[in-house]
């Protein structure tokens, strides 16, 4: 490739140009991480005297200190340019993206599968009981079109679906698995819902939780949602009754109409708390349980 070598009004800025457009726009560059996608820039960052390059149309504007002169480097520079353009033409490279990986995970609902991505789909929770409800959720509707999907759970990087009762895991998990792959993948949108919240109906959005609420909420966050969250569940508190002594919570996702999750709650999380909360809790329930 011939490239020209042109003088600047800076003595300790050269220009290098080429007999082709090189970038769309313009590119700065001072520091190795700034030329990750750019080898070119790497190439001549790599050289001690190098301190600044500017690429922009059809050339590359170097700058260097003052420990050499320009007719000491400038033919070497000009062949590692030519070089460097040949090797990469586009001279700035795309990054490559991660590829999509999805593994399956069993639930202790033997209704639920969890599918679990290498990448967060969602900043949130999404649980969505049927097609009709998936306006906002493309993922979620896509999943619907398979016949045996009764429910779709989504939360971090991972989908819970529930199945319909008449199918079998062994003969639609990979089906699932590979499909949900295909759709990350190409790139596809999960949500266009904005802001997410937790369903909760017996929440006014309005009403603030009491000291005693969050001390709950705090509770259940730190020490048992974690692993709910591992089974391909969530678990949120709703409220608490302060006569009865009663917290009610919502199971969601793998853990809502699991018998052991309702086991869970009465003989894990009611004893957690009651040990954590002596004499202000008598009881957990699930409203939805």
């Amino acid at each position: 490739m011939d490239i020209k070598i042109e003088n600047t009004a800076n003595h300790n800025i050269l220009k290098f140009v080429a007999p082709r457009t090189l970038v769309e726009g313009s590119y700065e560059i001072s520091t190795l991480q700034q030329a990750k996608n750019i080898p070119l820039a790497q190439e001549l960052l790599n050289l001690p005297f190098v301190t600044n390059i500017f690429i922009t149309a059809n050339f590359i504007a170097v700058q260097k200190n003052d420990q050499v002169e320009w007719d000491m480097v400038a033919e070497e520079m000009k062949e590692l340019i030519a070089d460097e353009l040949l090797a990469n033409p586009s001279v700035v490279l795309q990054p490559q993206k991660a590829p999509v990986t999805v593994y399956v995970e069993m639930t202790p609902n033997n209704t639920v599968m969890k599918f679990v991505a290498n990448k967060i789909l969602v900043e949130g929770i999404i649980e969505l009981k049927s097609v009709e409800e998936t306006g906002e959720v493309p993922l979620a509707q896509y999943l619907f079109g398979f016949p045996y999907v009764k429910e779709v759970f989504i939360s971090d990087n991972f989908v819970s679906v529930t199945k319909t009762p008449e199918a079998k895991w062994e003969d639609i998990s990979m089906e699932i698995r590979y499909n949900l792959s295909e759709y990350l993948r190409e790139g596809k949108e999960i949500s266009t819902i904005k802001n997410f919240s937790t369903y909760n109906p017996a929440k006014p959005s309005d009403r603030e939780f009491t000291d005693t609420e969050k001390r709950i909420k705090t509770i259940l966050d730190e020490y048992v949602l974690p692993a709910v969250s591992g089974d391909g569940g969530n678990i949120d508190l709703i409220s608490f009754d302060e006569e009865t002594k009663t917290a009610k919570m919502i199971l969601q996702g793998a853990c809502s109409g699991c018998p052991s999750s309702v086991l869970t709650l009465k003989d894990g999380i009611e004893r957690l708390l009651k040990e954590m909360m002596p004499n202000e809790i008598e009881s957990v329930e699930a409203i939805n349980g």
